[in-house]
């Protein structure tokens, strides 16, 4: 049984009408149209652009297999169905003393999405990316096969179907090693830096000591202000923490309380002038250089969540979020190229982010993470101007040997898709003939 809907991505720029199929278990086979038209999983509808749209075909209503299979609390393993979100898991298992390996920017975000987009969080340097700490899933596929991929068992279907957009198949079911900790809680650090150069410095000195670094970047200024920001370093608290001595607005366990944006505005609210105005407070609000504090965990790695659609914020036109990874022997020219062309174009957003890669390698062969510096900021939609400000950027970063996230990505050509992930030709044997996407097609010139 199914229902044409409209789907839209998060970035609200992207939306078209799919059928959708619902999944009642995942004991059952897939819900296969008659017609040789293409299913895509859809999760919980966070990838950005259409990495998750299939345009003129069907989605698999992913988030239906939602699910625990069994948790070890003695060993911090966890079965899960692939529709279960982060944030479900971190309510069951952070009162029992485990959290996520690794866990991205929100926490509404499905297992199957974070395997298929093979996420990375602040600790790359330390821990890799999401794909590296899944120790089995299940593909099911499309002529009704199914595998069990581990690193051992079927190594070349869990290779491909991490980071593989969803186009190898359904994952059904996922197992994941999470890891300990003693409390809800993070020691933190906050740090301006006043260059590009000291953030540099600074990432280099943290990652020894540091589990999770990640920096905020003020993407509108040149001249003396560009690649100015706050950069944020943390670890988890100690189990010798007193925790009577927190201060009295610190939430306890899984806190969930979040605002809500109550509508779309009909014009983005982040333009040219809004953006220096907030750019200029958000620096200064710290006003010492470095600031020490225990934050709740939500905060701290899910700043976003607090505002829920807060994606409305950019008005009926929606955003794009550009977010690329360059490698280290270019990352210092390259990253400065990057932020005086956005400066000067008066186009970018507040939500600028800039962190250092580690060298943990990803398992997947269209994993986003690799050794180096990786930019992401939202811009908002304003058509023919932006996207000829995207057209610089690519310039620069395929000049530079690097890539974009294609989680992210709502407009990328096929010369820096193949160019920025080599193994595409390998991978291409691995898809589904069933499945596609809006993304596939247009990085393989098939739309």
């Amino acid at each position: 049984m199914s229902a044409t809907q409209v789907f839209s991505a998060w970035g609200r720029v992207l939306k078209a009408p799919h059928q959708a199929l619902g999944l009642s278990s995942r004991h059952a086979p897939l819900p296969l149209p008659d017609d040789d038209t293409s299913v895509l999983p859809f999760g919980n509808g966070r990838s950005y652009g259409d990495s998750n749209l299939n345009p003129g075909g069907a989605l698999l209503l992913g988030a239906q297999l939602d699910r625990f299979i069994a948790f070890d609390p003695a060993t911090g393993v966890l079965r899960c169905e692939a529709g279960v979100l982060l944030s479900t898991i971190l309510r069951l298992v952070v009162p029992q003393g485990w959290f996520l390996p690794v866990t991205p920017g929100t926490q509404f975000v499905t297992v199957g999405g974070a395997i298929a987009n093979d996420v990375h969080g602040k600790n790359h340097h330390l821990a890799g990316s999401f794909g590296n700490h899944v120790t089995q899933f299940e593909l099911l596929r499309s002529d009704g096969s199914r595998r069990v991929c581990t690193p051992t068992q079927h190594a070349d279907w869990y290779a491909a179907t991490i980071g593989g957009l969803g186009l190898t198949g359904l994952i059904t079911w996922a197992e994941i090693q999470l890891k300990r900790i003693a409390n809800p809680y993070l020691d933190t650090e906050s740090i301006k830096f006043r260059s590009l150069e000291e953030f540099f410095e600074l990432s280099t000195a943290s990652e020894r000591d540091y589990e999770y670094t990640v920096s905020w970047i003020d993407c509108a200024f040149t001249g003396r202000r560009l690649g100015r920001g706050l950069f944020n370093r943390g670890n988890h608290a100690s189990a010798a923490m007193d925790t009577r001595l927190l201060p009295k607005y610190l939430p306890s366990g899984v806190a969930e309380h979040s605002l809500k944006v109550p509508m779309t505005p009909p014009l983005s609210l982040i333009n040219t002038v809004s953006l220096k105005s907030f750019n200029t407070l958000y620096f200064n609000k710290q006003r010492q250089d470095r600031v020490r504090s225990v934050q709740h965990y939500r905060p701290f790695f899910y700043p976003l969540d607090a505002l829920l659609e807060w994606n409305r914020i950019y008005g009926p036109r929606g955003f794009y979020q550009y977010q690329c990874v360059i490698p280290p022997e270019r990352a210092l020219p390259a990253t400065r190229e990057l932020l005086q062309t956005i400066a000067a174009s008066g186009m970018g957003s507040f939500l600028a982010v800039l962190k250092q890669f580690g060298e943990p390698a990803s398992r997947g062969m269209l994993s986003f993470p690799q050794p180096g510096t990786t930019l992401a900021l939202d811009f908002p939609n304003t058509g023919p101007r932006l996207h000829k400000l995207f057209a610089e950027l690519d310039r620069i970063v395929l000049g530079a040997g690097g890539r974009l996230y294609a989680a992210k990505d709502g407009r990328m050509g096929p010369e820096l898709f193949k160019a920025g992930y080599p193994r595409w030709a390998e991978f291409k044997s691995y898809v589904d003939p069933r499945f596609s996407s809006g993304l596939w097609r247009r990085v393989m010139e098939q739309a």
